[in-house]
């Protein structure tokens, strides 16, 4: 089932990003990013955060966090109440901030995505109330700072602005359509400017939970491979700061790159299994394109949802063959999963910024570990570093549920 679009002005104005924020365990911060997965590095490693002795699956890609969080205007109390995902997506926010060169304001909407939110509080939450069920201390504080909404509060009290707040928990959908959203309240012209992305970061609850399904690779994640076994988790987030093309015009910004495209649907084939034939996949690619007026002969790179696991991917490489119909034969593909694992809730913010550095940089995003291709995949997949002429790139995300979004970006000259 596609949603249908709200009625748009008479001329809908044109979006443009001047501002990205991201945080994944190839670093913090746009450079490092870019040269990771331009590269296709790895930055997986034996899970520190909780013991996994028990569990299949034992490393992922965990964040190594500064010290020192970014300047802002968090007093040090709520700096101390800080846990690990209000942290990263308190950096990716800064970095879009800075980059965006935006004056603090009203009415500047926040749109986020996340599945897991402040998890990790939850989790301490629970032991301490099963452990020691008369120890009260720090409960009410964990309970608050739990909630997605507290902690993109902490977005506007750091950098000073007011505006509402908008959450999407829309499994891996959820970052691609936090920034589908904002696009739209932009184009529908209820803001001028907007933040969006996602956030999570990789919690005990979620990796056991992966785990206890069998989806997690017990050797190493590697997408479209016929021989894969299983995604592997990560943890980031990425944030986008999008406004109006006369917006940013004005005051004369520097353009990343434009969002031209939005599609989302969902199928009620299975809570969790994606539909064999990848009908709602190849259905949301041809409704990002329609919006977008492009054909698939005009797309130059597609970012796969790609996480590893037998049936998505399957399904996707299905759905992307039959929608480049004779394009497939010279489409680059790849799945930046390979080197940052899934990050749920913000991967499709984070491989929103992946196609904006390989729009502007023009190289393709190499998938780290690529043997031998499952038959399904009538495209290439791009498994060494390479320079390319890129003009647009489509970006997907599709999650448990059925729940798909597809984004496409051009370059902005």
């Amino acid at each position: 089932m596609l949603f249908p679009r709200s009625p748009l002005p008479a001329v809908a104005p044109r979006v443009v990003i001047t501002g990205a924020g991201i945080v994944t365990a190839l670093g913090v911060g746009w450079r490092p990013n870019a040269e990771g997965f331009r590269k296709g590095r790895r930055a997986f490693r034996p899970v520190s955060l909780f013991d996994v002795s028990r569990q299949r699956a034992k490393a992922a890609a965990e964040v190594d966090l500064p010290a020192d969080l970014p300047a802002g205007k968090l007093t040090a109390r709520q700096v101390a109440r800080l846990d690990r995902a209000g942290a990263m997506l308190l950096f990716a926010a800064d970095e879009a901030w800075q980059q965006s060169q935006w004056q603090p304001s009203e009415n500047l909407p926040v749109v986020l995505g996340t599945t897991g939110g402040g998890m990790a509080l939850g989790e301490i939450y629970y032991r301490q109330a099963v452990q020691h069920p008369r120890r009260q201390q720090g409960q009410a504080t964990r309970a608050v700072f739990y909630q997605p909404q507290v902690q993109a509060r902490l977005i506007l009290d750091a950098l000073g602005f007011d505006g509402p707040i908008s959450i999407i928990s829309n499994a891996c959908a959820s970052g691609s359509n936090a920034i589908g959203h904002a696009w739209e309240l932009i184009r529908q012209g209820q803001a001028e400017r907007a933040l969006a992305g996602g956030y999570d970061t990789v919690s005990e609850l979620v990796f056991s939970g992966f785990d206890s399904l069998q989806v997690l690779s017990p050797t190493i994640c590697r997408p479209f491979d016929a021989r894969r076994d299983g995604l592997a988790l990560g943890e980031g987030a990425a944030i986008l700061a999008l406004e109006t093309l006369d917006g940013a015009c004005r005051r004369g910004a520097t353009i990343l790159g434009e969002l031209i495209g939005y599609g989302t649907s969902i199928d009620t084939h299975h809570l969790t299994q994606p539909h064999p034939q990848g009908v709602t996949s190849l259905a949301v690619m041809k409704q990002a394109c329609a919006v977008a007026g492009v054909a698939p002969e005009n797309i130059d790179y597609v970012n796969a949802h790609g996480t590893g696991t037998p049936l998505n991917d399957s399904s996707e490489a299905q759905a992307i063959s039959a929608w480049a119909g004779r394009r497939a034969a010279t489409l680059p593909v790849s799945s930046t999963k390979s080197s940052i694992g899934h990050l749920l809730g913000a991967a499709g913010a984070v491989e929103a910024v992946v196609c904006l550095m390989a729009l502007r940089g023009q190289w393709l995003p190499v998938q780290s570990i690529f043997e031998s291709p499952d038959p399904a995949c009538a495209f290439p997949i791009i498994h060494k570093p390479q320079d390319a002429r890129l003009n647009a790139a489509l970006s997907n995300s599709f999650g448990f549920g059925g729940v798909n979004a597809s984004l496409i970006f051009r370059r902005w000259t």
